[in-house]
């Protein structure tokens, strides 16, 4: 795990990465111009104001940073380099434990919320105690139990009524499949070609057994 922020360039820290000024209008009045010009910048002058032609590298990784590209970096509100912490060890009452601990995912945090949800409604279901993880199940349970109740008797209310006429008629609840057309065998399937018969020897009047 790391705790990073953005630092400016200072003078004489070395650069741990590549750093490049990228091409665009600075802002910056045309009296400053020979100030790029000094480091190689190019430039021009556009709408009144200096503007960076192309993207320069302006200091190397492992280079030390010089006073003139620290200034213009700051110039440009340019922070480049990153610097903080990387956590090694994790101490908790005692113990220790690696940083991939905290590494932890949106998903398994809800899915261990889900299954303590869950673990919790059901205990309060099993002692009778209602929670709030319990009371829509309870609630579900409760209404069952009313329908349970109405079609064993004849008392109805508005919500078991449907239930009560699909268990004295199912099959006005069924709902009609079209059917398609059935074409027949012999007309979807080709003709088959009937073999000649194999001519015998008698019929060529060749019979040598006769």
């Amino acid at each position: 795990m790391y705790l990073k922020v953005k630092a400016p360039a200072k003078a004489g820290a070395v650069a741990p990465i590549d750093v490049y000024v990228p091409a665009g209008n600075t802002g910056m009045e045309p009296g400053k111009t020979s100030f790029f010009q000094a480091l190689g910048v190019p430039t021009k002058i556009a709408r009144g104001t200096i503007e960076i032609i192309n993207q320069m590298h302006l200091v190397k990784a492992g280079a030390k940073v010089g006073a003139s590209e620290a200034t213009l970096l700051n110039m440009l509100n340019i922070s480049p380099f990153t610097y903080g912490l990387t956590v090694v060890q994790i101490y908790d009452n005692g113990n220790t434990f690696s940083p991939s601990v905290l590494d932890v995912e949106e998903s398994t945090l809800i899915d261990h919320m889900l299954s303590g949800i869950k673990t919790i409604a059901a205990i309060s279901l099993q002692i009778g105690y209602p929670t709030v993880a319990s009371v829509p199940h309870s609630l579900v349970n409760g209404f069952k139990n009313l329908l349970a109740i109405s079609v064993a008797t004849e008392y109805t209310f508005a919500a078991s009524e449907k239930v009560k006429q699909y268990l004295a008629d199912p099959s006005a609840f069924a709902i009609a499949a079209p059917v398609a057309e059935a074409t027949e065998s012999k007309e979807a399937a080709p003709a088959k070609q009937e073999e000649p018969e194999e001519e015998s020897d008698e019929d060529m009047g060749l019979d040598l057994f006769g």
